[in-house]
C-alpha cells in the first residue's frame, strides 16, 4: 500500500499484521480520489476507522490543509505513516474511540469539509457512526462525507441532516457512498446551482 500521488508520491505505508485492518484496495482508492479531484486542495480532513491513515495521508498528499486521523487500535501505525510520508506536521493523530472523537470534535466546535468513513465491514459501524455524524454538526456546511462499505450493505440509517447524493459500487464487496448536509442542498437548489 502506497500514497498514489502528490507530495508523498510512491511512499510505502506501513500495514497492521492480522486481518482487523482492511485496506482500501488500490482500484477504489484511485477511483475515489479521481471523483473527488481539485476539490481535495485546502480541505480540512478527518479520516475515521483511519486504519493505516492511508485516505487521510493520500488527501494530505494531494493538497489538504490538516487532517485528523482516528483509530483506537491504530494510532501508532498511523502517526509513524503520517513521518514516513513526511506529512506529520499537518496530521493530528487520535487514539481513541471513534464515536467518543466524535463526540469531542463536536463539543470543541470543530468541522471538517471532507470525511472519510472506513470501517470494517459487516459489523453495523458505518451505520452508527453515519447516525452520530447526522447527529453532530463535525461535517462542514459545504462538505463532503464518504463513507466506503460493503457491497450488500444497503440499509441506510434514517438522517435527519445528511442526504446521500452519490453511491459508486466496486465488484462484489465495496462501494462508496457519498453524503453531503440537507441544508446546503437545498440552499444549492433554491439558487438553482
Amino acid at each position: 500500500m502506497r500514497i498514489i500521488t502528490g507530495s508523498a508520491r510512491g511512499a510505502k505505508l506501513k500495514t497492521p499484521k492480522g486481518q482487523d485492518t482492511r485496506p482500501t484496495a488500490d482500484r477504489v482508492k484511485e477511483s475515489l480520489f479521481n471523483i473527488l479531484g481539485r476539490m481535495i486542495e485546502g480541505r480540512t480532513v478527518l479520516d475515521i476507522f483511519a486504519g493505516t491513515g492511508s485516505l487521510g495521508l493520500e488527501a494530505l498528499s494531494r493538497g489538504a490543509e490538516g487532517a485528523v486521523l482516528v483509530d483506537k487500535a491504530t494510532a501508532g501505525l498511523i502517526s509513524e505513516n503520517a513521518r514516513h510520508t513526511r506529512l506529520a506536521d499537518r496530521a493530528e493523530v487520535m487514539g481513541c474511540d471513534v464515536y467518543s472523537a466524535l463526540s469531542r470534535l463536536s463539543a470543541a466546535g470543530r468541522s471538517f469539509s471532507l470525511i472519510f468513513c472506513d470501517p470494517p465491514y459487516h459489523r453495523g459501524l458505518w451505520e452508527r457512526a453515519l447516525e452520530v455524524l447526522d447527529e453532530n454538526d463535525v461535517l462542514a456546511y459545504e462538505g463532503i462525507l464518504v463513507v466506503e462499505h460493503g457491497a450488500d450493505e444497503n440499509e441506510y440509517p434514517q438522517l435527519e441532516k445528511l442526504q446521500l447524493v452519490l453511491n459508486k459500487r466496486y465488484g462484489h464487496t465495496t462501494q462508496l457512498s457519498f453524503f453531503q448536509r440537507k441544508d446546503y442542498l437545498a440552499a444549492c437548489e433554491e439558487a438553482g446551482e
